[in-house]
């Protein structure tokens, strides 16, 4: 079996950046067309014109337009995100609603725009970029984690309804990675938990795993190709974690 995903079209969301931007260079290295999704038509043009790819410039919290599409693709990654770091006696509701929507919501809307063209070919590979905050629940996270469990069970069901079609469905849980997302949240960090910024990675990001080290994006990028090879066509409803350990204990 092989790694290969020539003549496969693969979507990626949050592609313009980070983890999204790293899965889209891994996909094209194996051969697949990619499309990089994200709002950052600027960034996400650039991404495209660098792997030979495609742009395509949505936004993903725009539900009703997003329930009306129709999505022709091999592979679909699920991987754009934000994160507001605040308590919930504090935490903007509307900010709230939107994280849900874009990182719970959208997810659904898209797999559910892509799956009968799946199903149509009997093969297809849903990738979903959750986190270890899909497994495990950190203070003033309440809608990042609440959209990463959704997420979780979500692609869950996705594994049992497409299994029969040739679907695989499966999510990957990475502690903080190396990423602009990550380096934004140092600060917001620091002053709810009332330490300096300096200290942000060592005693909140990295006290939990037993690797003292941040992920980097091309390790994420690696399993998600895998994911979405045929040597990974007896996986699905997985969630592969990539904590260093966080979990193990």
């Amino acid at each position: 079996m092989s790694t290969d995903l020539t003549g496969r079209t693969a979507v990626v969301t949050g592609a313009a950046s980070g983890i999204g931007e790293a899965i889209a260079v891994g996909l094209a290295g194996v051969g697949a067309d990619v499309v990089c999704a994200d709002l950052d038509g600027d960034r996400a043009q650039a991404v495209a014109e660098k792997i030979g790819g495609k742009a395509w410039v949505v936004d993903l919290s725009d539900l009703d337009g997003l329930a009306q599409l129709s999505l022709e693709a091999d592979v679909l990654v699920n991987n754009a995100g934000i994160q507001t770091v605040a308590p919930i006696t504090e935490f903007d509701p509307q900010k709230f609603r939107f994280i849900i929507d874009l990182m719970l919501n959208a997810p659904f809307l898209l797999t559910r725009a892509v799956l009968p063209g799946m199903y149509e070919k009997g093969w297809g590979r849903i990738v979903n970029v959750s986190s270890i905050h899909g497994l495990r629940a950190s203070a003033f996270k309440s809608a990042y984690v609440t959209a990463k469990h959704g997420l979780e069970g979500f692609s869950k069901v996705t594994a049992l309804e497409g299994a029969e079609h040739g679907v695989t469905s499966n999510c990957i849980n990475p502690s903080y990675v190396r990423t602009p997302l990550a380096e934004k949240q140092i600060a917001d960090q620091a002053k709810q938990h009332g330490i300096d910024e300096s200290e942000v990675v060592e005693k909140i990001m990295l006290t939990e795993s037993a690797i003292k080290r941040l992920v980097e994006p091309d390790e994420v990028a690696d399993l998600v190709t895998w994911l979405c090879s045929d040597k990974a066509g007896m996986v699905t409803g997985a969630s592969y974690t990539m904590d260093g350990g966080w979990t193990a204990s």
